[in-house]
């Protein structure tokens, strides 16, 4: 006799008779599995969000932007109130909004504000050129170059062809003449290709002049001097720094009493040729004998924060020790001493000459000349020979100072002299 199979909704429960309607309603109910599943989130699809203190920070700046765009339009600006509702409490911990730049500063910005005691500019006024060059605007300047180039380029064509030089399409004239427009109210955004060929050029410092770069914005100096160190050669891009930035970043230092910051960071920018650099911005700049106190720091600071070569600071530093004393050499000597690089023993020579020159002068050094003194033989006492030691004893009792000569003095006399026979210099420390 076949067995009987009970139902399964029965088995289920001991063997308990289940009416069919109950099957139905149990077989669809839910019943978890004891299963968890995890899906793990990459980062790309956690999403982070902005924190109240910067929200308010960024919304500070907007109002900001705006009030500036309504003036430039004429439009007086809005009187808000006070609005009830803030983004939550304003903290105290030290990250307040008064430490937040404004937008477009930045601490290079804040930096090229310098506050200058007025002896020492004095002190320093007493080295310059008393009889400088006439300062000549940028256009003469340009034009004076290019009138040079195209007589001596002139002279040769006409010897060779018959003919003279051919002059610009006047289509080409009226292209730049259209850029100069857009870079003397240039903000943001891209330049026109037309700007962008100019290194391209044989003769981009004829076409560069019809551009007008005395009247160009400060932010459009600045990608003027990215495109410029970035395409041209070492002694193109030297005139450039020479006849453009140079003359730019001194007019603005000179009116402003600090330095814009899109100029800062031309500066900065233009340091990718440091070669071009030396001999466009600082050479020039320390032989014009007209540098000011307040030249010299808001330039020299840009020694101070970027990363220089140590061939080409060597050569900077053996032409400032063996041009003509004015106060800002000491400033630049300084600062490049300061960054400890492992100077042959030709600049080390040179530099102790440049300091024993002073033994038979009567005028009183200002303090940076005994600072820049002190950071030569605080850095170097040991790569001295014994008879430069000396001689740099002999100097203190001409050239003194109350408080740094004694350190000097305590420097040279507790170091060891170096090995004439070694002519290794000593590993660079930076």
């Amino acid at each position: 006799m076949p067995k009987v199979k009970k139902s399964r909704g029965g088995a289920e429960r001991g063997g308990v008779g289940v009416s069919l309607a109950d099957q139905i309603l149990q077989g669809d109910s839910v019943r978890s599995s004891g299963r968890v599943k995890s899906r793990s989130r990459t980062p790309e699809e956690e999403q982070e969000y902005v924190d109240e203190k910067l929200s308010r920070k960024i919304l500070q700046q907007a109002r900001i932007q705006q009030d500036e765009l309504q003036t430039e339009l004429g439009l007086a600006p809005e009187t808000r109130r006070q609005p009830a509702t803030q983004l939550g409490p304003r903290s105290h911990d030290g990250d307040s909004d008064e430490e937040w730049p404004a937008l477009g500063e930045s601490a290079e910005e804040t930096a090229g504000e310098v506050d200058v005691d007025p002896e020492d500019e004095r002190a320093i006024e007493m080295f310059m050129n008393k009889n400088p060059p006439l300062r000549r605007t940028l256009a003469d300047i340009i034009m004076e170059k290019i009138t040079e180039k195209q007589t001596e380029v002139g002279t040769v064509m006409s010897e060779v062809s018959g003919r003279a030089v051919p002059q610009l399409d006047p289509r080409v004239v009226e292209v730049y003449r259209g850029v100069s427009k857009v870079l003397s109210k240039y903000r943001s955004g891209k330049l026109p290709k037309a700007f962008k060929i100019i290194p391209a050029l044989s003769n981009w410092e004829q076409v560069l002049y019809l551009t007008e770069p005395e009247t160009w914005t400060a932010a459009a100096m600045y990608q003027a001097t990215r495109i410029f160190s970035s395409n041209l050669k070492e002694r193109m891009a030297q005139r450039f720094y020479n006849l453009v930035l140079l003359p730019r970043v001194r007019d603005d230092i000179t009116e402003y009493k600090r330095l814009n910051f899109h100029l800062y960071s031309a500066l900065k920018k233009a340091l990718f040729k440091p070669g071009a650099w030396f001999k466009g911005i600082l050479l020039p700049l320390c032989e014009s004998g007209t540098c000011t106190l307040r030249e010299a720091i808001i330039i020299g600071s840009i020694l101070t924060k970027c990363s220089i070569p140590v061939l080409h600071s060597s050569a900077a530093m053996l032409k400032l020790a063996e041009m003509e004393y004015n106060g800002a050499n000491s400033i630049f000597l300084r600062l490049l001493l300061d960054k400890k690089y492992a100077l042959p023993f030709r600049v080390l020579d040179a530099l102790v000459a440049h300091f024993l020159s002073f033994r038979t002068d009567k005028r009183t050094l200002p303090v940076l000349w005994h600072q820049s003194l002190l950071t030569l033989v605080q850095r170097y006492k040991a790569d001295l020979s014994s008879e430069q030691k000396e001689a740099l004893l002999e100097l203190l009792k001409v050239q003194t100072h109350p408080s740094i000569s004694a350190e000097i003095r305590r420097e040279l006399q507790n170091s060891e002299a170096r090995d004439l026979e070694d002519a290794t210099p000593a590993m660079t420390v930076d």
